[in-house]
């Protein structure tokens, strides 16, 4: 009996052997796991490594966010590299909890330590997000396209200038405009006041010159350019070009489809113009007479208006104009005789 009694104290249940060890070391494993999170949750390179942020600025995580400011860190007795250390710890413990939305991503890693790709990816996320307002750097990239927009109209407004300087129908009409203000052909200076002759002609230029880019009515691509046609105005105008274009159909829908109202010259050009689907700076570079020629093809009624009949009748004029202008003569002889390998033209 004695004998049974101590096998049953060496053996377990079922005759199992005792293991030897005891049942509260179970006990502390699980007990040191339920830890393990919270340690797992403090990570190199994110926010504050392995210290807590709230414990490096000596507040609990229910401080206000009135009770979060860096304290001055204890620098008696340390290094350079280690002061310099522990202020920039300071420094990111601060500028982690000063910010609410910074101190909720951190105060949820440390909760949920198990999502830990998670946690980089916010992390990083906002570290690389830039800091200004969307909102500025917009309105900074629509100023600078703006000013890029002024000036490269300014600069093709200034050749388009010089170009029509050359053009004998706007150089002759300026000319005749400064004869009538007696800005040419003034009487020349005498003595000290006396100008030579390519400073006179240079002023002469500078009048016509003027003159062209003020007083004459130039349209289409040559048109001077308007601080309303860039892309700040044109998005700040926007409400009103808007209102002003339903006002508009409104009118148009009422004017000629309800009311039955008889199209005007002006409106029979705006159909013309968008049947050739033609801008309105594109149209103002046509002259009268061809504009005249719109009108009494009655272009304007769909019907009349053949796309391809159109075109082709355009070329068929074109044709004739080439073979009839002298100079386009010499040059097919030219070409036919001499080759572009010369440069000598024979003349008729």
């Amino acid at each position: 009996m004695a004998a049974s009694m101590e096998r049953s104290r060496g053996e377990g249940f079922a005759g199992c052997p005792r293991t030897g060890k005891p049942w509260w070391g179970l006990i502390v494993l699980l007990f040191s796991l339920s830890y393990l999170p919270m340690a797992t949750a403090l990570v190199e390179g994110l926010y504050c490594g392995r210290d807590v942020c709230y414990d490096v600025l000596g507040v609990t995580r229910e401080a206000s966010k009135a009770e979060i400011a860096p304290g001055e860190p204890g620098l008696e007795g340390e290094t350079r590299e280690t002061a310099q250390t522990k202020f920039l710890l300071v420094a990111t413990a601060y500028e982690t909890l000063k910010d609410e939305d910074t101190r909720r991503d951190y105060d949820y890693m440390l909760d949920h330590p198990e999502e830990y790709y998670q946690h980089y990816y916010t992390y990083y996320r906002r570290q690389l997000t830039p800091k200004v307002d969307v909102r500025i750097v917009i309105l900074v990239t629509i100023c600078a396209i703006s000013i890029f927009q002024y000036y490269s109209w300014h600069s093709s407004y200034n050749e388009a200038i010089n170009h029509l300087m050359t053009v004998p129908k706007y150089r002759i009409q300026a000319m005749e405009i400064a004869k009538q203000q007696g800005l040419l052909n003034r009487t020349k200076e005498k003595g000290k006041n006396r100008r030579s002759k390519e400073e006179i002609r240079e002023q002469d230029e500078e009048v016509i010159r003027d003159i062209i880019k003020n007083k004459i009515d130039i349209k289409g691509g040559y048109q001077k350019p308007n601080l309303s046609d860039i892309l700040l105005c044109q998005i700040v105008l926007f409400p009103y070009y808007l209102t002003n274009y339903l006002a508009w159909y409104i009118s148009w829908v009422y004017r000629f489809t309800i009311c039955r109202e008889e199209y005007g010259d002006e409106e029979k050009l705006y159909i013309i113009r968008r049947y050739m689907r033609m801008s309105q700076s594109q149209f103002d570079t046509l002259d009268e007479n061809t504009r005249q020629t719109f009108l009494e093809k009655q272009l304007w009624i769909k019907e009349n208006y053949e796309v391809r009949d159109f075109q082709k009748q355009q070329e068929e004029e074109m044709k004739i104009k080439m073979a009839t202008d002298p100079r386009m003569k010499r040059y097919r002889r030219w070409m036919k005789n001499e080759g572009p390998g010369r440069l000598t033209f024979i003349d008729e």
